[in-house]
């Protein structure tokens, strides 16, 4: 296969396809999400073949566990595919949606017209599940999407690429509103990120070295976040039995998630009665601690805190602990090291809430809550693209508004300018 003219044609059918899901209402984009699931359904068999396949193959290739665990399509996995896309077809439709109207002092109106933003390249490793959830939010949002899913998955994607063929058809949909990559050659991802003419937006969802890769090399805008070292920051006029509660949820809840906390800051006026408690409930679950002097000199045995360990996303049961003057030092740690995704702040003073929510600099932040809520369908977005932490555009968790842009409208009748 020739990659770069067989990139370029899936660009270019992406592009006119475009226009027909841009103007496309929302009855008919529900009513292929609504047949992509029933596609899902009737085809489950073949799902399930497809997917035997590549888990064979990534046996015999020595994928370890939890990567065999993310590419599994089980029955419970295809049946939540099935209830996404009805959930997507659930949720109100951003486009064309008109916002701040107002009367100018020449009669016309002024206001702005939520739009698509054209074609989003979306790259992804191992979860096949990806494939629908990226190509719904893409349907649903009337962009066309370009889906790159990881090697190891390609039979299970072709797959759900022929499901969602099914689906776009039984809508009257041309086919290339969503492409899913048929070739495994990692030139078709070099390729698809240069692609400026027909992609306008390129959304890298994996681990960090991908992400990197991709942010590095793209020349098309890219939605994105590198790292979650995220904090929770258990000030002196915390309700210790919430900072408790919540610093072992945010750390142990999940380990492997991007909004799992890595951090933990404690004041040190509340450093002595708050610390040996999370010792326990930590030793318990069985998390390793890692901490400052200040820390160790309270905990006693556990294992110092270097440098590299306050900017380490561990992903892992591993934290590392911090004891702090006062919260601006808190919020200068975390300003410093963390990677702007999410930090919390516990505390029972209204005015140092107001003040952590205005000066961290992060795409989420919260007061008396877990940092795991940092999330999509938490948030009320019904499913979430990927999390951004850049500040252009889109920040936080994307759902269908963050894949829409907005334009300015004027609404006359006849005017001129005198």
């Amino acid at each position: 296969m020739d990659v770069i003219a067989y990139m370029q044609s899936v660009g270019d059918a992406a592009k006119q396809a475009s226009s027909h899901i841009a103007k496309a209402n929302s009855g008919t984009k529900n009513t292929a999400l609504l047949a992509i699931a029933e596609a899902i359904h009737e085809h489950r068999e073949a799902l399930a073949s497809a997917n035997a396949k590549d888990m064979a193959k990534g046996k015999d290739n020595g994928l370890d566990a939890a990567l065999l665990d993310r590419l599994e399509l089980t029955p419970a996995r295809i049946d939540g595919m099935i209830e996404g896309l009805k959930q997507v077809a659930a949720l109100p439709d951003p486009v064309g949606g008109m916002t701040d109207l107002d009367y100018r002092p020449s009669g016309i109106q002024v206001g702005k017209m939520r739009v698509p933003l054209g074609v989003i390249g979306i790259i992804y490793e191992s979860r096949p599940n990806v494939t629908i959830e990226a190509a719904s939010l893409c349907l649903k949002s009337g962009n066309a999407a370009i889906l790159r899913g990881g090697s190891e998955a390609i039979e299970s994607n072709q797959a759900l690429a022929a499901c969602i063929k099914q689906g776009l058809a039984k809508a009257d949909l041309p086919e290339t509103v969503v492409q899913v990559i048929e070739t495994t050659d990692r030139a078709a991802v070099g390729e698809l990120i240069t692609m400026t003419e027909t992609v306008d937006v390129v959304v890298p969802r994996g681990g960090k070295s991908l992400i990197e890769r991709i942010s590095a090399d793209a020349k098309v805008t890219v939605i994105k976040h590198l790292d979650g070292i995220c904090h929770v920051y258990i000030d002196s006029d915390a309700d210790v039995s919430k900072g408790v509660n919540i610093a072992i949820n945010a750390k142990t809840h999940r380990y492997g998630t991007c909004n799992t906390m890595e951090t933990l800051l404690v004041n040190e006026a509340i450093a002595e009665k708050i610390l040996p408690q999370l010792d326990a409930a930590y030793s318990d679950i069985g998390v390793e601690l890692r901490g400052c002097e200040k820390t160790m000199a309270i905990l006693g045995d556990i294992n110092a805190a270097t440098e590299e360990d306050w900017a380490t996303e561990y992903l892992a049961p591993v934290l590392s602990i911090k004891v702090v003057a006062d919260m601006d030092e808190a919020i200068a740690h975390i300003n410093r090291y963390g990677s702007h995704h999410t930090d919390s702040i516990i505390t029972e003073n209204y005015s140092k809430a107001r003040d952590f929510l205005r000066q961290v600099d992060s795409s989420s932040v919260m007061v008396n809550a877990s940092t795991r809520f940092a999330d999509g369908f938490e948030y009320g977005l019904g499913a979430e693209i990927g999390i951004s932490t850049d500040k252009i555009h889109a920040r936080g968790p994307v759902g269908l508004e963050g894949l829409t842009s907005q334009k300015w409208i004027v609404l006359g009748d006849g005017h001129i300018r005198q």
